[in-house]
């Protein structure tokens, strides 16, 4: 085989490589339980936890962001978190599930993660988010570790977009239209 074929094959496998999520598009993600802390709950200005798993995940459009618990995988897709923000979807239609693995954090900084996520639960009481102490879903979902996931699935709960990684400025914007489209669906 010529270098140039095999140059042309290595680039045609590239993606495939790169992509280390097992999340495939018009599927459902793989079913996952987090027990071990799990959604966190704000009732009557109390924060508890209540076991959560994906088959919670249909019902609306939403888009599900995995982030190890550490400042440098939050700030990969804050963009996209931004842009969410501002367009301001309906929560009767929409959701943002943020799963925080805080078995991937900086030794001892565990509290520091949940007392964020108490405080944006606070902010938007409307989102949804998970606590995974141990790391299940990002084992059961093969994502990178110390990483930022970004996951949109359609109102049936199927993957509709997928990346391991920080998203360019143009893939934020194809997330947003993509959500605009779902959300017209």
């Amino acid at each position: 085989m010529t270098l140039r074929k095999l140059m042309a094959i290595s680039c045609l496998l590239m993606p495939l490589i790169a992509s280390a999520h097992n999340l495939q598009n018009d599927q459902r993600v793989p079913p996952v339980g987090v027990a071990d802390r799990g959604e966190l709950i704000l009732d009557n200005n109390e924060f508890s936890y209540k076991n959560w798993n994906s088959s919670q995940l249909p019902g609306k459009v939403r888009v599900v962001q995995h982030i190890a618990g550490r400042t440098s995988a939050k700030e990969k897709n804050a963009t996209l978190v931004e842009a969410i923000k501002a367009a301001k979807f309906p929560h009767d239609k929409y959701q943002t599930t943020t799963i925080v693995n805080t078995d991937d954090a900086i030794p001892g900084s565990g509290m520091f993660v949940r007392s964020s996520l108490e405080s944006n639960k606070k902010l938007y009481p409307w989102s949804q988010f998970i606590v995974d102490s141990n790391g299940t879903v990002r084992s059961a979902w093969q994502l990178d570790e110390e990483s930022s996931a970004i996951i949109v699935l359609d109102k049936e709960g199927r993957v509709q977009w997928a990346k391991d990684g920080a998203l360019t400025q143009a893939e934020v914007q194809q997330v947003i239209a993509l959500l605009h489209k779902l959300l017209a669906q």
